[in-house]
């Protein structure tokens, strides 16, 4: 995987498949959705809007509350919203206390 940083240029609205783990998946009430969007700040939108109880402790407008990150395919964390997400990327969301 290269390490330059995917930007939102011309992305399109794509289902997302998300994995919540920790406090988001219990304020979400489920372990994984889909939501949509061709950005991290897209994806996190529609999820708030779905999900408002995930919004009011973890989501603020298009970006994650401290506390919580984002993590795609396993791979790498991100943060920047405007992080392209390709068709087949899992989005996963945890609290930064989740560990083993």
């Amino acid at each position: 995987m290269d390490s330059v940083p995917r930007t939102n240029l011309g992305a399109k609205s794509m289902p997302v498949n998300v994995e919540m783990f920790g406090i988001p998946r219990a304020r979400a009430g489920v372990t994984t959705t889909t939501a949509a969007g061709g950005c991290l700040g897209e994806v996190l939108a529609d999820l708030a809007t779905r999900f408002p109880e995930l919004a009011a402790t973890c989501i603020d407008g298009r970006r994650l509350r401290p506390g919580f990150t984002a993590n795609l395919d396993g791979q790498r964390f991100i943060t920047d919203p405007d992080t392209r997400l390709e068709d087949g990327d899992r989005l996963l969301l945890l609290s930064l206390d989740v560990g083993g």
